[in-house]
């Protein structure tokens, strides 16, 4: 029972790779500097379904396979920190619990504005030697954008998976 258990895990983890890759690669909107994206989908899933450890695993793998089997520039470890790191964040607010509005307020703001706006950020001062406050300012219009947006979709999400999933259990 234990290996079907496993096997399924395995195979529901890779389909959200694959769809976190696709989402973010191919069906987003992308500057050198901005993207916009519903990649935040299947972390979140992921999340909701496994947990910080599997969803951080999830959010590195995907930006390591990303960038490598279809880059968009150059690969850099960083991004796949922050991927982790936005992984890890879902896990902890939406593993096995219904998650109230403030709550994913304070997700999103921890995943869109510390990791993407903040730490993302300081990423690409590395990556084009453009000053941090002039990355900063560009990419706040992304922030503007998938906040609220982000917002909406996950609390769709959680309203109808998380009483899915603490039903089944």
């Amino acid at each position: 029972m234990k290996i079907k258990h496993n096997t399924r895990m395995l195979v529901h983890l890779s389909i959200l790779l694959t769809i976190e890759i696709v989402l973010s690669r191919f069906f987003s909107i992308s500057t050198p500097i901005v993207k916009i994206s519903f990649a935040f989908v299947p972390l979140a899933l992921c999340g909701i379904l496994y947990g910080p450890v599997w969803a951080g695993v999830l959010g590195g793998l995907a930006d390591l396979l990303g960038a490598n089997l279809f880059p968009v520039g150059m690969y850099f470890p960083g991004f796949t920190l922050s991927g982790a790191l936005s992984g890890m964040v879902y896990g902890l607010f939406l593993y096995k619990r219904h998650c109230p509005l403030g709550n994913i307020a304070v997700l999103v703001f921890l995943q869109r504005i510390v990791i993407g706006l903040g730490l993302s950020t300081y990423w690409l001062t590395f990556l084009t030697d453009v000053p941090f406050t002039v990355l900063f300012t560009t990419r706040i219009l992304q922030a503007i954008i998938l906040i609220p947006l982000q917002i909406v979709v996950l609390r769709a999400i959680t309203e109808k998976i998380s009483t899915s999933v603490l039903s089944i259990e």
